[in-house]
């Protein structure tokens, strides 16, 4: 973050996981949120289990934001085979979805992809054996290689990445080992390094931790819903 008096404050949280019994109290925070930031910034799995009806639940509360809102979607976004649909309406209550894209607000380049698994560092899952693999490895790459294409034509000064998954380990650390392959892939991370950023932020990992450093030292965040934050807050506030 940074005190710099021309800087903007975006308020990002992940992992909603709005229900299908929703009880609504998602409105009060993003009313407080527009006091607080220029912009919203949501890290996937906005939804719990990828419905439209939960779509249209959340395109409700979202009224009560006015300011910009722009996301990606997560993994429990695609689980009911009705992510298309989840967009169209999200997108239509005004969120800007960033899904291989970029959008500016204020001068600030928000670049999404939802990223993909895949393990980080030396241990990283690898193309190689049976096809089932091969594939899965193939996604990962597909993910980096949108996020890279995107970044070359963004020319803002300050660029924010907005990711699902998590590009590095250090802010997953808090869940289990066993499932740290699946919260996020060092190929990201690999991409994001060749540009200049100024902050990342992704969800996905409930118990990981708030903070941490591209092998570069583009800084991360770890802005899921239950992850402990320095404001106190459900949401993130960062300046660039």
């Amino acid at each position: 973050m940074t005190a710099d008096t021309n800087s903007f404050t975006f308020a990002s949280i992940g992992d909603l996981h709005v229900k299908d019994d929703h009880p609504g109290s998602l409105r009060e925070l993003f009313g407080e949120v527009s006091k607080r930031a220029g912009a919203l910034v949501l890290c996937g799995d906005l939804t719990d289990t990828g419905t439209p009806a939960q779509a249209a639940l959340l395109s409700e509360e979202l009224r009560a934001c006015t300011i910009p809102v722009i996301g990606v979607l997560g993994n429990h976004d695609y689980e009911s085979g009705h992510a298309d649909q989840v967009r169209r309406i999200l997108c239509d209550a005004g969120v800007r979805l960033l899904d291989g894209h970029a959008a500016e607000v204020n001068g600030v380049a928000f670049i999404g992809v939802k990223g993909f698994a895949g393990g980080f560092g030396p241990r990283m899952l690898s193309s190689f054996g049976e096809p089932a693999i091969k594939t899965f490895v193939a996604e990962a790459m597909s993910e980096a290689m949108r996020l890279e294409n995107i970044m070359r034509t963004v020319n803002s000064e300050r660029a924010v990445v907005v990711l699902h998954y998590a590009p590095i380990a250090e802010t997953v650390e808090g869940e289990p080992l066993e499932i740290y392959p699946f919260l996020g892939c060092s190929r990201l991370a690999e991409t994001i390094d060749r540009f200049k950023v100024s902050a990342v932020v992704h969800g996905h990992a409930h118990r990981g931790r708030y903070e941490g450093r591209t092998p570069a030292g583009a800084p991360v965040y770890n802005v899921a819903r239950h992850v402990q934050k320095p404001s106190g807050l459900p949401y993130a506030l960062i300046s660039v």
